[in-house]
């Protein structure tokens, strides 16, 4: 009878250990999942260079508004779908990537301007700049809305936790927060 008795306890030792899991694994805060998610996609996606204020006069012409762009590189070796996924800056402007798949090794710079989109260069067709000369941060996310990436520049960035000389953050996230001048739209 002692031994029926044991497997029985084990059994429901077992059991109740598997649902604390689960439960716990279910409780988890959507910033720490996405915490997670980003962690995942950090050494594969990633913004890898952002050019805020294009050379020369800011006329608005489309030359100009190409000048400004971003780039976006998957360091991992099988190609990406960003179908869905967006890149954002601090004010809302935001850019959905429409049926892009970004090869393996391989980097595409979002222009601002209006152009045709190849493999290798992707257009917002917009008539306005979006990213400001004097402090901004641009964010990718995936067709989920959960973060993957983020690129900061600007003065008085590392009270906020970014880096002021235009580099990633270092952990967490940042939405919204303090503009420094340099405004354009």
């Amino acid at each position: 009878m002692s031994v029926s008795v044991s497997a029985s306890v084990r059994r429901l030792t077992a059991a109740a250990a598997v649902a604390a899991a689960m439960v716990g694994a279910a409780a988890l805060p959507a910033s720490a999942a996405d915490h997670h998610f980003a962690r995942s996609y950090r050494g594969q996606v990633v913004i890898s260079d952002v050019q805020y204020d294009s050379p020369g006069r800011d006329d608005r012409s489309n030359r100009s508004l190409n000048q400004e762009w971003v780039e976006v590189t998957n360091t991992g070796r099988h190609s990406v779908n960003l179908d869905g996924w967006t890149l954002q800056d601090e004010d809302g402007h935001t850019y959905t990537f429409d049926s892009y798949r970004l090869a393996g090794r391989a980097t595409v710079r979002i222009h601002t301007g209006v152009g045709r989109d190849r493999a290798t260069d992707l257009y917002q067709d917009r008539r306005n700049y979006v990213w400001n000369n004097g402090a901004d941060t641009a964010t990718l996310r995936n067709d989920r809305g959960r973060f993957v990436d983020d690129y900061a520049w600007g003065r008085d960035r590392d009270r906020n936790g970014r880096d002021g000389s235009g580099h990633h953050r270092d952990g967490g996230h940042h939405k919204g927060g303090d503009r420094h001048g340099g405004g354009r739209d």
